[in-house]
């Protein structure tokens, strides 16, 4: 059976979003408990969730954001996924990706811990288009270093970037199977002089540090 990204529809007050049900700007005391913008304006996602800040609760519901909760990737936190009938869902589509990390980016250098920048590209960036696809047949994860040091630690810290990426994904929720691959510093993009001093080096080298998530599809259209 094909793995699939579980969409699923909260019916409980932990998810920080909720289903705008008008297309117009909503606007909410400074008081709310919504996030908004300088103009008091309630924030959005990218699908036009109304965004809650952390002291959200039922009595603070407006019109316009509080209809069904409806999260594109499962909360991990939340005990009971229920399917709500009476909102219809929007039919996912197949859909393949790639999106790259720049390791300077997204761990310190020659360290394998994702920092809190990678975290955010990750929730903006991968998490709500893995919510548009469906049929998701699996996820690549593929970690790359530089040169710099020797052939075996760069390929157990290749290993251990992309396995970082990976327990990210599955802590928010993504349920399709992931391979995590380490190629250490064998796909270099960049070739640098070394004759430059190590600082500049390892600025040169800043390419080749990444981390590539790859996403298929079994339904091609």
């Amino acid at each position: 059976m094909i793995n699939k990204l579980a969409l699923v529809v909260l019916v409980g007050a932990t998810s920080p979003y909720v289903t705008a049900q008008t297309n117009a700007d909503i606007s909410a005391p400074s008081s709310h408990s919504y996030n908004q913008n300088s103009s008091g304006v309630i924030t959005r996602s990218a699908f036009g969730l109304c965004w809650r800040s952390g002291s959200w609760t039922e009595n603070d519901a407006i019109a316009g954001c509080d209809g069904a909760l409806a999260s594109p990737i499962p909360n991990p936190t939340a005990p009971d996924l229920v399917l709500n009938k009476a909102t219809p869902a929007v039919a996912a589509k197949p859909c393949d990706f790639t999106f790259a990390l720049g390791s300077d980016q997204t761990f310190a250098f020659n360290k394998a811990e994702l920092n809190n920048a990678a975290k955010r590209r990750i929730e903006r960036d991968v998490l709500p288009r893995l919510a548009e696809c469906k049929n998701v047949k699996s996820i690549t994860i593929t970690g790359h270093t530089d040169n710099l040091g020797s052939t075996h630690a760069n390929q157990i810290l290749s290993e251990k970037r992309a396995k970082a990426v990976a327990d990210y994904l599955k802590s928010k929720g993504a349920l399709v199977t992931m391979n995590v691959i380490g190629v250490g510093s064998t796909q270099a993009l960049k070739s640098c002089n070394e004759k430059l001093t190590h600082s500049k080096l390892i600025s040169c080298l800043a390419p080749n540090r990444r981390v590539l998530i790859e996403v298929i599809n079994s339904e091609k259209q």
